[in-house]
């Protein structure tokens, strides 16, 4: 339901009528967009880039077989084809530019420009942000040499977080509980040819995201979220790109969101514009609460958070496809407030046995079938569709999503999902979610 202003509805409808989406993107998150943009039957189709397994077996989507950085494919196929929204998933197009191409031919685009993607491409680049805006965030330095850093660090001691200043996949932060393991962490960033790193004061509190969209002028929140970055139950091992999240996160309270959006985000946007940047599309804050309650920005994404978007987008109301055409066309403001379902969401990341390290693809998948109930998705993420069989195909491999009045049914309901799933060497974290029962909402 699009709940407008009589004028607004109507030019929504009329923006909304046969609508076609094209959306750029291969994981967990871009397939959680398809299927909230297929609830509305104002879309007709929705076209993926190159899309997974799951995405190709939805009714009204298909699959083409673009890469994500071949942007004149992409615009050729949209202008012959009458797509009426371009969205981008990952950050990678994000960074190379692929607003600024397709809005160079006319074609309207949710995400921002490369200008505005750099605060995530760069980590050096979103702290100046940070500091011009006054926003809280852990003191950090830079460097470019080895030397130097081993340096710092050896003067600043452990703990401490090294981060790669580029996009890393979700995999380029350290949080290096001795001294060896941050120095060891330097050499190897910089040895994965990272020109820049960021070296940051160590924080203690708990992380949350907090995802917001904006039309440039006007930006608001979605449900905050809380994810699991480490491989291992109870928070231990490698980080990973998320191994499960749920919303909206009991840490992010009324009067906390509040503070977020005034302390945050709103200077953020301010700030972003004084450069003269038009950020239309995704701000997301990984923020750490400290434990006296104060929010402090680890970095910021210019796009949809994974897996928190699986654990988001299925207790949203309003339509998505209303949301994104409204953040495109500096509308924003004249919706009412975004509608969420009374409920709660837990996912449950699945992925291959050596992620984040090295793992095998391929393996034939069991059971998502049976998993897809009332209540509970299965996202597809690092997946493939190969002679009517979903396979293996990346290190993040599904994200079963269950929705319930409470947590400890959403957690309940995603692991009986889960148990229904089988492929080789499968793993999952056991403990998604059990914070919140801890925790009020």
């Amino acid at each position: 339901m699009i709940k407008c202003t009589e004028g607004l509805a109507i030019k929504s409808r009329e923006n909304l009528e046969s609508v076609k989406i094209l959306v750029v993107g291969t994981g967990g998150r871009e397939h959680a967009i398809v299927w909230a943009l297929l609830q509305s039957p104002l879309v007709t189709q929705v076209l993926c880039v190159p899309g997974n397994g799951g995405t190709a077996l939805m009714e009204r989507c298909q699959n083409l077989s673009f890469r994500v950085d071949d942007f004149a494919g992409i615009a050729r196929f949209a202008e012959v084809n009458g797509v009426s929204l371009v969205v981008i998933g990952p950050e990678l197009p994000l960074s190379l530019g692929i607003v600024d191409y397709l809005q160079n031919r006319n074609i309207p685009v949710f995400g921002p420009t490369r200008a505005g993607a750099q605060i995530e491409s760069s980590k050096t680049w979103a702290k100046a942000i940070m500091e011009e805006a006054g926003i809280p965030t852990p003191k950090s330095a830079t460097f470019t040499d080895l030397e130097t850093a081993r340096a710092y660090i050896e003067q600043q001691g452990a703990p401490i977080v090294v981060k790669a200043d580029g996009l890393a996949s979700g995999k380029g932060v350290v949080v290096a509980e001795t001294l060896q393991e941050a120095l060891t962490a330097v050499e190897l960033l910089f040895a994965q040819n990272y020109g820049k790193l960021l070296i940051e004061e160590y924080l203690t509190g708990q992380e949350l995201s907090v995802i917001a969209l904006t039309d440039g002028k006007t930006i608001r929140a979605l449900l905050p979220a809380q994810d699991h970055k480490r491989i291992g139950d109870g928070d231990t091992g490698a980080n990973t790109g998320g191994m499960g999240a749920y919303a909206p996160a009991p840490l992010g309270t009324p009067a906390l969101m509040t503070r977020i959006q005034n302390e945050v985000l709103e200077p953020t946007l301010a700030t972003l514009k004084r450069r003269g940047i038009d950020y239309r599309g995704v701000l997301y804050a990984g923020l750490m609460i400290t434990p006296n309650g104060e929010p402090k920005v680890l970095e910021f994404n210019c796009r949809f958070g994974d897996p928190e978007t699986q654990a988001i987008l299925p207790l949203l109301v309003t339509p998505l496809v209303e949301l994104l055409l409204a953040c495109v066309e500096q509308r924003l403001a004249a919706l009412p407030p975004i509608e969420w379902k009374p409920a709660v969401s837990t996912c449950v990341t699945i992925a291959a046995q050596g992620y984040p390290g090295n793992y095998e693809r391929g393996k034939v998948i069991s059971g998502i079938e049976s998993a897809n109930t009332d209540g509970t998705i299965v996202f597809h993420a690092g997946t493939q569709l190969k002679q009517n069989r979903v396979v293996s195909d990346g290190g993040r491999v599904l994200g079963v999503t269950s929705t319930a009045p409470d947590f400890a049914s959403a957690i309940d309901r995603a692991y009986q999902g889960v148990r229904l799933i089988t492929f080789e060497g499968m793993y999952y974290r056991q403990d998604i979610a059990q914070r919140a029962l801890s925790e009020r909402l």
